[in-house]
Order: structure tokens, then C-alpha cells, then sequence
């Protein structure tokens, strides 16, 4: 089962590393989108500053988003999926493996960069490091709770169209958590552990929930 385990992981990490590959789809609209804003609200640094955690987070969990309905729905085209269903490898471990691959190609690069992005939303140096904590647990849950969506959409022609729908308001908690401790980094009324340890669990319970959840769905029937 490990081998089962590591084979579906390097699978899905090679095929991520391919042109085109979610992940980088994913950070290329990461850069943009923190690229731009700061052009749409002018030079108002001290404005800018305040809301920067909330434009890294808002362009994390839209960034994770592009490209999650291929989570599972290219294996459902391709047979591969039914091969997972008859595996040795429980369909929980199957989920486990291509979420962990998803969130290595997808959120660990994007909590990488954070740092140098936080420059251009004029983030004080001692927020920094806090920013990228947050993002860097906090990307796990989003990875996910995105493939609970992908997988309940698997089997849909239009799969793509519905699985934003379905994940970004299970999402709002992780934001919320994930942008207020940040900014209790940069001298909230509220510790900056008290929201991060809240996010870590959040984290830890989308790891166990939506990867039974994702597993049951990928369990029913078309």
C-alpha cells in the first residue's frame, strides 16, 4: 500500500511538472493578480498596507481554485480512477495522496513566494514571516476542501463550472483565520496565536474530513 501511496503521488507530481501544469497556472495567477491590485488602489501605502494580508489570502484561495476540477476528473476520462477503486490502496489513501500532491505543487509555492509579494503590498517587515506561516498551514485545508468539490464534480462534463461554487464558501473560515492572523501580526487586539493555532486545526480537519468526503463520492455511482 505505501508504494500504491508514493506511486499515485510521483504520478500526479509529474504530471503537474508538465507544461501547462496546475501548479503553474496557479502561481502565474497568484503573481498577477498581487501584481496588479496595488496599480487598481493607487499609491495609498498606509491603505495598501493595511489590507495586504487579505490580498495574498483572497489570491491564494483563488489561485488554488484554477485548475481543481482537473483533480479527479481526468482520471475518471482516462480509466485511471477505476484502477484506484480496485487497488490494494484504500480510495482514502488514493484522495490523500493526490490532495498532498496538489497542495505541494499548488499551496507550498504560493506560501513560498508570499514573502517577496508581501514587498509589493507594502507589508512591514515583522509581518512577513507570520504571512507566510499562515499561508503555509493554512493552503493545506484549501487543497483539500477542494478535493471533496472535485470529486462530488468527477464524473460532470461541466465539472469545472460547479466546483468553484461548491468549495469557495467552505472556504471563508480558512480565510477568515488565515487574514486575521495575519493582522494580528501586525499589532492586532487579538495574538497572532490565538487565529493561527484555530487555523492549524482547521487544517487538520480538512485533511481527515474531505478526504473521507472526497473518497465517498468518488465511491458512488455516476
Amino acid at each position: 500500500m505505501r508504494r500504491a501511496f508514493i506511486a499515485i503521488l510521483k504520478r500526479d507530481l509529474a504530471l503537474a511538472a508538465r507544461a501547462g501544469g496546475g501548479g503553474e497556472l496557479a502561481l502565474v495567477f497568484f503573481l498577477t493578480l498581487v501584481v496588479l491590485v496595488p496599480f487598481a488602489l493607487g499609491p495609498d501605502l498606509n491603505l495598501l498596507s493595511r489590507i495586504g494580508p487579505a490580498i495574498l489570502w483572497l489570491g491564494a484561495l483563488l489561485s488554488v481554485l484554477i485548475g481543481l476540477d482537473r483533480l479527479f476528473q481526468s482520471d475518471e476520462e482516462d480509466g485511471s480512477l477505476e484502477l484506484m477503486r480496485a487497488s490494494s490502496l484504500p480510495l482514502e489513501g488514493a484522495v490523500l495522496a493526490k490532495g498532498l500532491a496538489h497542495w505541494l505543487t499548488t499551496g507550498l509555492p504560493l506560501a513560498l513566494v508570499s514573502p517577496l509579494l508581501g514587498l509589493l503590498v507594502a507589508l512591514p517587515g515583522e509581518a512577513v514571516l507570520p504571512l507566510f506561516a499562515t499561508l503555509l498551514v493554512g493552503t493545506p485545508a484549501l487543497s483539500f476542501i477542494g478535493a471533496a468539490g472535485a470529486a462530488l464534480a468527477a464524473s460532470l462534463r461541466r465539472g469545472g463550472l460547479i466546483v468553484p461554487v461548491l468549495v469557495a464558501p467552505l472556504t471563508i473560515p480558512v480565510l477568515i483565520f488565515g487574514v486575521s492572523a495575519a493582522n494580528a501580526a501586525l499589532g492586532g487586539t487579538v495574538p497572532f496565536r490565538t487565529p493561527f493555532l484555530i487555523l492549524v486545526a482547521l487544517s487538520l480537519a480538512a485533511i481527515v474530513v474531505g478526504t473521507l468526503a472526497a473518497a465517498a463520492a468518488l465511491r458512488q455511482p455516476e
